[in-house]
């Protein structure tokens, strides 16, 4: 509607530059969210149920113990004090697991090549990322699946770079054009370190591939002694074949991180009912078990070297045996973990999100919502496949991440719950509506205030009436994602990384995407 034409132009003048404030970004100390809020209001253990799974777990590793160390792992562990007994298992005795835990590392930073997305995750810290590995890309306007590719991981960590609350990445899919296993770890790290500059995640197949990337990584940090001061990736690691096995090649792998500074994520992902004991608390036992197996191996290494407990127990549809990540019980267990981890003190990280619906439709929606909001309300402090992914990790949707970034702002504004505080209780406000005023709120200076610093409003979701969404061409969410991305991915080229570094790689290692895609020298 037109300004009334009897209103002086300064009060429209004042109201524009009113509006003109509030629509400018806040500082990120205002914002209603913001990296790093502390969950753990929700417990779905009580302490003696976190105590009972703790002892279980310590009986596991000493009267059961992990069969098919490799030589090195078996050199490292017995050293440490674990027995091999005659059936080639190591046992873990008691002591050495809690002398472990009394010195593992805490309180590391994670850091990413921009000191704007270092994260602190310890306590009850909450921070969603992504994962996945998925082997498709889900186009969402007709369903179709088709075999993911290099420059989609680079694609998704370009999107990601650009979202609000993701806030690290780790690799989404696999480059089904990269088939060599060598060239596709190189050239994995790479999509992902170029395309952005929050924290990174990502694996090896074998250490000769993780050696020739640190060549890469010492490069862009600008020496190894400066990477080893600021390590912005971290090694994902299935060290473990549930039921408590060792995994040889990623167990090597393991051992060549930690010596090489950096930092690990201590994998293990037993699916109950499957490698995992259908009873939920036994899943979470065996889980509990094997990572403690390997922050042993970890310390017995580099003592307080900084390791992730990565609790990730999956689910199983009991019916079919097919997994079920979005499944209630997956939020139960993976909020359980959370819990787990807080009462050791260790930087913990799950999974959340992993909707078993094959297109970004209302099954998904739903699914990533209450696993996320009870996820991040029990406090996991790393929440992994939080964004984008499809099918029980199967396929990955680019418009699904964007949808994503709204389900996570809203669950983090359910984590930074209500603050009660002399000036929020409202007093003065209320008197001066009630007393003096126009009998609401809708102008009172305290709404104006807290419009943007204790309301989040959505990027895509769409909050108007019906009218107004027929006259705005009655766009669906699916549509409004599909248009953000579209923009991001036109506009948005991280430039980080210097041309003169980016020859140097290019030089040594066999680089798979097109220097077109690649930032250029800022």
């Amino acid at each position: 509607m037109d300004e009334a034409p009897h209103l002086p132009p300064r009060r429209s003048g004042g109201r524009d530059a009113r509006r003109a404030v509030r629509a400018a970004p806040l500082a990120e100390e205002l914002r209603p969210v913001r990296p790093g809020l502390s969950g753990g209001r929700y417990r779905p253990l009580d302490e003696a149920d976190v105590l009972r799974i703790h002892r279980a777990a310590l009986d596991l590793l000493e009267q059961v113990g992990l069969a098919d160390a490799p030589p090195s792992g078996v050199a490292i562990l017995t050293e440490a004090g674990c027995v091999q007994d005659d059936r080639g298992r190591l046992r873990f005795p008691r002591a050495l697991v809690e002398d472990t835990l009394a010195r593992a590392g805490r309180h590391f930073v994670l850091h990413g090549q921009d000191r704007r997305h270092d994260m602190e995750p310890w306590g009850s810290r909450v921070y969603f990322g992504t994962a996945g590995a998925a082997v498709n890309i889900v186009d969402a306007a007709t369903g179709a699946y088709r075999e993911s590719l290099l420059a989609d991981l680079h694609d998704s960590a370009r999107i990601v770079d650009a979202l609000e609350h993701v806030h690290f990445f780790q690799r989404t899919v696999v480059p089904r054009d990269v088939p060599d296993p060598e060239e596709m770890d190189i050239n994995t790290c790479y999509a992902a370190v170029t395309g952005t500059t929050k924290h990174v995640g990502t694996s090896w197949v074998a250490p000769a591939q993780l050696e020739r990337s640190f060549v890469m990584l010492h490069a862009i940090a600008g020496s190894e002694a400066a990477w080893r001061a600021r390590p912005f990736v971290s090694q994902s690691n299935c060290f473990v074949v549930p039921p408590m096995k060792f995994a040889t090649d990623a167990c090597r792998n393991l051992e060549l991180a930690v010596r090489g500074g950096m930092p690990v994520l201590l994998l293990s992902a037993g699916q109950a009912g499957a490698t995992a004991p259908a009873a939920l608390a036994g899943a979470l036992a065996q889980e509990v078990a094997e990572v403690l197996a390997g922050l042993v191996y970890v310390n017995a290494i580099v003592p307080g070297h900084p390791a992730i407990f990565g609790l990730w127990p999956f689910v199983s549809d009991l019916r079919t045996g097919a997994m079920s990540g979005g499944s209630p019980e997956q939020a139960l267990l993976s909020a359980a973990c959370a819990q787990i981890a807080r009462h050791y003190d260790l930087t913990g990280g799950t999974a959340s999100g992993m909707t078993d619906s094959k297109l970004p439709d209302a099954q998904a929606g739903a699914e990533k919502a209450y696993n996320h909001a009870l996820v991040g309300n029990a406090g996991a402090n790393l929440i992994y496949e939080s964004a984008g992914m499809m099918a029980s990790l199967l396929g990955f949707s680019p418009e699904s991440l964007v949808i994503d970034n709204d389900i996570i702002g809203a669950a983090l504004r359910t984590i930074r719950g209500i603050e009660v505080t002399d000036e929020s209780l409202s007093f003065e406000t209320i008197r001066a509506v009630c007393l003096d005023g126009p009998g609401h709120y809708l102008g009172s200076e305290q709404t104006l205030q807290l419009m943007q610093r204790d309301y989040l409003y959505p990027v895509v979701g769409d909050r108007s009436s019906p009218k107004e969404w027929l006259e705005n061409g009655a766009t669906d969410i699916l549509q409004k994602a599909a248009r953000r991305v579209r923009d991001i991915l036109a506009h948005h080229h991280p430039r980080h990384i210097p041309s003169d570094v980016d020859d140097f790689i290019r030089a040594r290692l066999p680089i798979r995407l097109p220097r077109a895609t690649v930032p250029a020298e800022h």
